[in-house]
């Protein structure tokens, strides 16, 4: 990439130039698994349950156990530990750590320095589960850093290492629950999901239990060597099925007419939920098929097996299933918030669901439903709920006594620990309500229509903080409303103290709590609550002094409220470089977070602490369509509202100046896959504003990312920027390609080779077209990286390249 983003450690650069041909072109292609068990069915042949080869079983696939314990000396000085799981004692916990330069599976005691590597091989670790018997330890890997993940299970030990689902060409696994006994994992595969050839009518008729075995036994026992459809088929039309709301963007609907979450025209592939034998003796079950679907995860299962809790829809409209095994049936549906994919659970005995939920809200609460015996919800009540603040995580205890909330207040965290047993009453809403969860009738039980749907009570309150009257009010709003039954007034609770700003995981580690944590002047690392006291971080954390190299003193981050031009209230975080004095006017980075659902939080964020020790200021704010303000401010960028929030960048630039921060003729803009979708777009569309941009994973034309994303990520992008054919024109208009001839701004492009959520000839294209119009522009392709960058080596190049792109654009 020339010298303008040199490495400074002295590594060359891994760089190809953007009309190269395909990334990774005459690279050897890694050898295949061996496998030591058949495989299945090719697409044209016939399942076992009568469907084609595209919904056959995942395989097993034995791999070589690790190499053992890794030296202490072979570690990063600075590294991070997160997604803890405890075993069933409390005592030992699986976690992820980078200390060996990528993600990896690592296992140690709570309270001591005794660190195992549970899998050494270079495929990045993204989730960790350990079984509820702790005989396994189930985790999920991406090979090359994409997005097809494989699920893999380990002993404690490090023995019998093995692939459970994700190993045939062209899949991907996803990580669901235990079942309670540890007999099964629960896995999401995605497949092509091509149906055999029949009509609809006799499709929607396949998926009948045979006499014999109509049902999944309790724990899991007694499985046929066949698969079998819990759930109905997947719903192509009007009638019954799992509705999901429609959303009006300008003229068009997002959202398949009948209720369907998928859009009208399919993108190819399905999910599927199976649970799976770790130890290899059972056939795998076939919970549920979603055709089209944007995503699918089981959550939960009752203990004896007769309810599953599941997690579907796409972004910004997700859904909390309850499906009742032994007869297909779907006994609830009710929206749940975005975020962490863990959204509640069955108390012990089935008889109370707990649901992480803004259902006809502005702000998620914690809701409970007490269930009949048929998984029927009787009732809806608020369990837990704060004024203006969103319930970002939830985990129900073990025993079933009590859960862990974590609440985000503006960024950061606050938890609690609430005791169910009391939590509210469980009070039962008397029938239909005001707004959109009233219901013509209420056949399925008091507080619920006839879809199983819930009806909850809605108070109209305020629109979310900061919003004018011309912010369009959502009839879920609550804020300011008097409180409801089970609402936070009288509830038990007591809250913990936190050592970081935001926490990431919650686990329940038998007696004690283990909590992921992450601070604006620390790495992420684990830490443990002894009888509920102060946490402890756990001994192979990072200490403090290794957040941010020598003489660079972590900086800490001011909150800042820019007003976008439309009156509506935005919020973001300040990074000061070190040296600069107060009223000093300085270069600036706005820096801008993907999503678009995500949230600026005040973590460490070691990309800013490069670009800080270049003397250049960071500004990372939260536009519209960013989490953590309410659902009104998340759907504020939805269609149209897109242009609006192109325009936030420049109003969030423009504050930063007025309050004195910023140099105005030093101005940059920076950000990773949505940001950098924004950052081509500032480019384009404020030509003049900035003099340079750093565009990380971004999209450059919304119609050539239709075409080359993954079809479950295209389901749910569809939601938040159109239909790619029936919006094609609003697609286009937002493109940054089509406005291409207005760049006059210098850009470096940075993309991982094998990143399948935004393929990299988004990059590839915006450069070319750049460097044809005669503007500067450079392009940085990362090896062996996908959508995010998990090695050491290649974050380490990347950030200074980065910095050094910026640091020579803005220093003159």
């Amino acid at each position: 990439m020339a010298a303008d983003a040199r490495n400074l450690t002295g590594e060359s650069l891994a760089v190809r130039p953007p009309d190269s041909g395909p990334t990774g072109a005459g690279r050897p292609s890694p050898a295949p698994l061996a496998r030591t068990v058949p495989p299945p069915p090719p697409p044209s042949a016939p399942a076992p349950d009568g469907r084609t080869g595209a919904f056959a079983a995942p395989a097993r696939v034995p791999l070589p156990n690790a190499s053992g314990p890794r030296e202490a000396t072979t570690r990063l000085i600075a590294h991070g530990c997160w997604y803890p799981s405890a075993d069933p004692s409390g005592t030992r916990v699986a976690f992820i750590c980078d200390r060996g330069g990528v993600p990896q599976l690592w296992t140690g005691p709570v309270d001591g320095e005794a660190v195992r590597l549970l899998d050494d091989g270079p495929d990045p670790v993204t989730e960790v589960s350990w079984s509820p018997d702790g005989r396994w330890i189930a985790y999920t890997a991406a090979p090359g850093g994409g997005e097809h993940t494989r699920v893999l299970c380990v002993r404690p030990d490090g023995s019998d290492r093995h692939i459970l689902a994700g190993a045939e060409p062209g899949t991907s696994a996803h990580l669901g629950c235990w079942a309670h006994d540890g007999s099964a994992v629960a896995v999401t595969v995605a497949v092509p999901t091509a149906a055999p050839a029949q009509d609809a009518a006799t499709e929607a008729a396949a998926p009948g239990p045979g006499p014999a075995d109509a049902h999944l036994p309790a724990p899991w026992q007694g499985r046929t060597a066949d698969t079998r459809l819990l759930g109905p088929a997947p719903h192509t039309g009007p009638g019954p099925g799992l509705p999901s709301p429609q959303l009006t963007v300008g003229t068009t609907v997002i959202g398949a007419p009948g209720g369907s979450t998928a859009p009208a025209a399919a993108f190819g592939d399905g999910l599927s939920a199976y649970l799976v034998d770790p130890d290899g003796v059972a056939a795998p079950v076939l919970l549920a098929v979603e055709k089209d679907a944007a995503t699918l995860r089981v959550c939960d299962l009752s203990r004896d097996g007769t309810l599953a809790l599941l997690r579907r829809g796409p972004r910004g409209r997700r859904e909390a299933v309850v499906l009742r095994t032994a007869d297909h049936v779907t006994t609830c549906v009710m929206p749940v918030a975005d975020g962490d994919p863990w959204i509640g659970g069955f108390s012990p005995r089935a008889d109370v669901l707990w649901l992480r939920s803004n259902a006809h809200r502005e702000f998620a609460v914690l809701l409970a439903a007490e269930l009949d015996p048929e998984g029927h919800p009787r009732g809806w009540s608020e369990a837990a709920s704060r004024e203006g603040i969103d319930l970002e995580l939830l985990r129900c205890a073990r025993d079933g006594v009590s859960a862990v909330l974590a609440w985000n207040v503006r960024g950061m965290s606050e938890v609690e620990v609430l005791d169910t047993s009391a939590a509210g009453g469980l009070s039962t809403n008397a029938g239909p309500s005001s707004g959109p969860a009233a219901g013509a009738g209420t056949t399925g039980g008091p507080g619920v229509d006839a879809s199983g749907r819930p009806v909850v009570p809605v108070v109209e309150g305020s629109g979310p903080p900061g919003a004018d009257a011309g912010t369009s009010r959502r009839p879920w709003q609550d804020q300011g409303s008097p409180a409801r039954p089970g609402a936070d007034t009288h509830r038990s609770s007591r809250s913990v103290s936190l050592p970081h700003e935001v926490v990431t995981r919650i686990t329940d580690a038998g007696p004690r709590l283990l909590l992921a944590l992450s601070g604006s002047r620390r790495r992420p690392g684990i830490w443990w609550l002894p009888d509920g006291a102060t946490p402890v971080r756990t001994p192979w954390s990072s200490r403090d002094e290794d957040a941010v190299p020598p003489g660079r003193p972590p900086v800490r981050p001011v909150p800042l409220r820019p007003t976008a031009r439309d009156g509506l209230q935005l919020n973001g975080w300040y990074y000061r470089a070190p040296g600069r004095a107060p009223g000093e006017p300085a270069p600036c980075v706005i820096h801008l977070h993907g999503g678009p659902e995500e949230q600026e939080r005040p973590v460490l964020n070691p990309l800013y602490h490069e670009i800080l020790g270049r003397g250049l200021d960071v500004f990372a704010p939260d536009v519209r369509g960013s989490s953590g303000y309410g659902r009104s401010f998340v759907d504020a960028d939805l269609g149209r509202g897109r242009f609006a929030a192109i325009d936030d960048v420049a109003d969030c630039a423009a504050h930063a100046v007025l309050a004195g921060l910023a140099d105005p003729a030093r101005l940059a803009v920076m950000g990773r896959s949505y940001g950098g979708y924004l950052t081509f777009a500032s480019l384009v569309w404020h030509p003049d504003l900035f003099r340079t941009g750093v565009a990380v994973c971004g999209m450059s034309d919304l119609a050539t990312f239709f075409e080359g994303t993954e079809p479950w990520i295209a389901q749910s992008a569809a939601h938040k920027y159109g239909h790619p054919e029936r919006d094609r024109e609003l697609l286009r208009a937002l493109s940054p390609m089509s406005r291409i001839d207005a760049l006059r701004a210098p850009v470096l492009a940075v993309h991982g080779e094998h990143d399948n959520n935004v393929p990299p000839g988004e990059s590839e294209q915006f450069v070319r077209a750049a460097r044809d119009r005669g503007v500067t522009a450079e392009l940085l392709t990362l090896l062996d990286e996908g959508h995010e960058f998990l090695r050491a080596d290649n974050r380490r190049l990347f950030r200074r390249a980065a910095a050094d792109w910026l640091q020579r654009h803005l220093s003159v």
